[in-house]
């Protein structure tokens, strides 16, 4: 239900530029969305990393794999037990670029009353492929929003289509990319752990970076559009100064509309992470607190209720009910307890 629901959204997101585009709504789809969706995700995504930088951290939460600085002679782990900044540093650059929790991670299930572990290799290969190939499909994209090329982007088309494999050259990230995704889909929808905590919104940005790319591969392998209108309205879109030529497709507008409905999704979804990651108290912070005291920013000044301003309340009631008080004003000052 959860994942036909998500299905579902998307086809309704592709079928809507695909039908309409060609009515006269080509300013709508080619630049109002673009820019609307821009917006909105600078707006959302520094309103959140801000919402998330002023969570105060009362503990200094380090998630660790290894020795801590401690004695001279007792060898640490500086990856594993960042003591400085530095080290943190080196740790967080590991992390966010190759994924090293992901690749160390493991797994356990129960199969026949034994408790087995084994490696999530699979998973970490299968997002470096994603990610990776995004970002390089993300950066040949860049030679349509400005003029002249680039030259990292020529580099960048030479190394990806190095096999020269077809006519129009086949790039080996766009196939990297389907096999990411892939993956991340199939692994979602096969193990059942992961499909029972699945919800629509897991489902939806996977379906939309499919349609994403399975546009992008049609237009480039299979069915071709007027390359040199689209670039005029991306080189338009860019200088904020946007222009819609005639004789775009209505495919592109729809390969263009999803992209804009992804970026405008993007903060207020799980893809958050990209930002999330850097303001990560298990990440972020050094495990020094044999060293350094951390003081809890929550840790302000409270108005107490003392034990003697309990006493001066109830001292009566105390006093009759035969309890020991640790002063008693009118008799000698010593504690009734003392007397007994």
């Amino acid at each position: 239900m959860r994942l036909g629901f998500a299905l579902i959204a998307v086809l309704i997101l592709i079928a809507i530029p695909l039908l309409t585009a060609g009515m006269g709504l080509g300013l709508v789809f080619g630049v109002i969305i673009p820019y609307l969706a821009l917006a909105m995700f600078i707006f959302g995504f520094v309103v959140k990393v801000l919402r998330w930088a002023r969570i105060p951290v009362p503990f200094r939460i380090t998630t660790t794999a290894g020795q801590a600085k401690s004695l001279p002679w007792i060898k640490r782990a500086p990856l594993e037990s960042p003591y400085n900044g530095w080290e943190t540093f080196w740790r967080m650059v590991l992390e966010v670029l190759f994924f090293r929790s992901l690749f160390r991670n493991t797994v356990s299930e129960l199969k026949g009353g034994r408790v087995l572990y084994g490696s999530t290799q699979w998973l970490w290969l299968a997002g470096i492929l994603f990610h990776y190939s995004f970002l390089v499909i993300l950066l040949r994209h860049v030679k349509y929003f400005v003029t002249p090329t680039p030259g990292f982007v020529n580099v960048l088309q030479n190394v990806d289509g190095f096999f020269q494999i077809g006519l129009p050259i086949l790039y080996l990230t766009d196939v990297f990319f389907f096999v990411g995704v892939g993956y991340l889909f199939v692994r979602r929808v096969v193990m059942p752990q992961i499909r029972y905590l699945s919800l629509a919104n897991d489902y939806f940005p996977l379906f939309l970076l499919m349609g994403i790319g399975g546009t992008g591969v049609w237009m480039r392998y299979f069915y071709k559009v007027d390359i040199v209108s689209v670039k005029e309205l991306a080189v338009g879109l860019f200088s904020l100064n946007p222009a819609v030529p005639e004789g775009i497709d209505p495919l592109f507008f729809t390969h263009l509309f999803l992209v804009s409905v992804l970026i405008a999704y993007f903060p207020f979804s799980k893809l958050m992470h990209m930002g999330g990651i850097f303001l990560s108290p298990t990440r972020n912070m050094p495990n020094n607190t044999r060293a350094v005291r951390h003081v809890n920013p929550w840790d302000y000044p409270v108005k107490v209720h003392t034990y003697q301003e309990y006493e001066d309340e109830f001292r009566t009631v105390m006093k009759a009910a035969g309890l020991p008080l640790d002063a008693d004003p009118e008799g000698d000052g010593k504690s009734e307890a003392t007397n007994g």
